[in-house]
């Protein structure tokens, strides 16, 4: 017969049976468990992002941009 027409196979949805959109915010008490890792682990800079990310809402792209002069005052930071 014709071989013109060959029956087309669905693809399955790459998403089907998870979860999707936005996650759920940070408890208080990750946000803490968070900060006494970093605090423990010596890690200054890590905690610096992590409180500014924390206190400004940014995301953490947004945070690595960020250069001295963006955030200090007058030369204070």
């Amino acid at each position: 017969m014709n071989s013109f027409f060959k029956p087309q196979y669905r693809k399955q949805p790459w998403n089907k049976g998870k979860l999707v959109g936005q996650k759920a915010p940070l408890k208080l008490k990750d946000i803490w468990a968070i900060r006494i890792r970093l605090q423990m682990g010596c890690r200054i800079r890590d905690l610096a992002l992590f409180n500014l990310g924390i206190d400004s809402k940014l995301r953490g792209c947004d945070l690595v941009k960020l250069r001295v002069c963006d955030i200090s005052n007058g030369g204070i930071i």
